[in-house]
Protein backbone atom coordinates (compact mmCIF):
# COMPACT_ATOMS: atom_id res chain seq x y z
CA UNK A 1 0.00 0.00 0.00
CA UNK A 2 1.44 3.37 -0.97
CA UNK A 3 0.66 6.67 0.68
CA UNK A 4 0.39 9.81 -1.43
CA UNK A 5 -0.01 13.47 -0.63
CA UNK A 6 -2.67 13.87 -3.29
CA UNK A 7 -6.20 14.82 -2.31
CA UNK A 8 -8.76 12.14 -2.97
CA UNK A 9 -11.93 13.55 -4.52
CA UNK A 10 -15.32 12.15 -3.66
CA UNK A 11 -17.90 12.20 -6.46
CA UNK A 12 -20.28 15.09 -5.98
CA UNK A 13 -23.90 14.26 -5.23
CA UNK A 14 -26.90 16.06 -6.68
CA UNK A 15 -27.27 19.68 -5.65
CA UNK A 16 -30.51 21.19 -4.45
CA UNK A 17 -31.73 17.90 -3.09
CA UNK A 18 -34.49 18.95 -0.73
CA UNK A 19 -35.85 15.42 -0.23
CA UNK A 20 -33.08 14.65 2.26
CA UNK A 21 -33.71 17.86 4.19
CA UNK A 22 -37.43 17.15 4.43
CA UNK A 23 -36.73 13.60 5.60
CA UNK A 24 -34.22 14.81 8.21
CA UNK A 25 -36.74 17.30 9.63
CA UNK A 26 -39.28 14.50 10.04
CA UNK A 27 -36.73 12.12 11.59
CA UNK A 28 -35.47 14.79 13.98
CA UNK A 29 -39.03 15.68 15.03
CA UNK A 30 -39.75 12.01 15.76
CA UNK A 31 -36.58 11.67 17.84
CA UNK A 32 -37.40 14.79 19.85
CA UNK A 33 -40.94 13.53 20.48
CA UNK A 34 -39.46 10.34 21.96
CA UNK A 35 -36.99 12.33 24.08
CA UNK A 36 -33.87 11.36 22.12
CA UNK A 37 -30.97 13.71 21.35
CA UNK A 38 -31.00 13.97 17.52
CA UNK A 39 -27.32 14.94 17.33
CA UNK A 40 -26.15 11.89 19.25
CA UNK A 41 -28.54 9.52 17.51
CA UNK A 42 -27.80 10.78 13.99
CA UNK A 43 -24.05 10.67 14.61
CA UNK A 44 -24.34 7.09 15.86
CA UNK A 45 -26.33 6.08 12.81
CA UNK A 46 -24.12 7.86 10.28
CA UNK A 47 -20.90 6.47 11.78
CA UNK A 48 -22.05 2.90 12.30
CA UNK A 49 -24.85 2.34 9.80
CA UNK A 50 -26.86 0.74 12.60
CA UNK A 51 -30.49 1.79 12.05
CA UNK A 52 -31.41 1.10 15.68
CA UNK A 53 -29.92 4.52 16.53
CA UNK A 54 -33.03 5.96 14.86
CA UNK A 55 -36.43 5.56 16.50
CA UNK A 56 -39.14 3.69 14.65
CA UNK A 57 -41.62 6.30 15.96
CA UNK A 58 -43.46 8.01 13.07
CA UNK A 59 -41.67 5.66 10.65
CA UNK A 60 -38.42 7.61 11.15
CA UNK A 61 -36.17 4.55 10.83
CA UNK A 62 -37.61 3.62 7.45
CA UNK A 63 -37.51 7.22 6.28
CA UNK A 64 -33.80 7.66 6.97
CA UNK A 65 -32.95 4.28 5.46
CA UNK A 66 -34.55 5.37 2.18
CA UNK A 67 -31.41 7.46 1.52
CA UNK A 68 -27.77 6.39 1.41
CA UNK A 69 -25.84 7.54 4.49
CA UNK A 70 -23.31 9.45 2.37
CA UNK A 71 -26.17 11.41 0.79
CA UNK A 72 -27.53 12.31 4.24
CA UNK A 73 -24.08 13.33 5.44
CA UNK A 74 -23.49 15.48 2.37
CA UNK A 75 -26.79 17.27 2.92
CA UNK A 76 -25.92 17.96 6.56
CA UNK A 77 -22.48 19.30 5.68
CA UNK A 78 -23.87 21.42 2.82
CA UNK A 79 -26.48 22.93 5.12
CA UNK A 80 -23.86 23.71 7.75
CA UNK A 81 -21.57 25.39 5.22
CA UNK A 82 -24.43 27.45 3.73
CA UNK A 83 -25.43 28.62 7.21
CA UNK A 84 -21.88 29.61 8.16
CA UNK A 85 -21.18 31.69 5.04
Amino acid sequence: MSVTDETKFYPQMRRGDTEVSVMLREVIAAMKEKGHDPVVQLAGYLLSGDPTYITSHRNARNLIRSFERDRVLEDLISSYIRESE
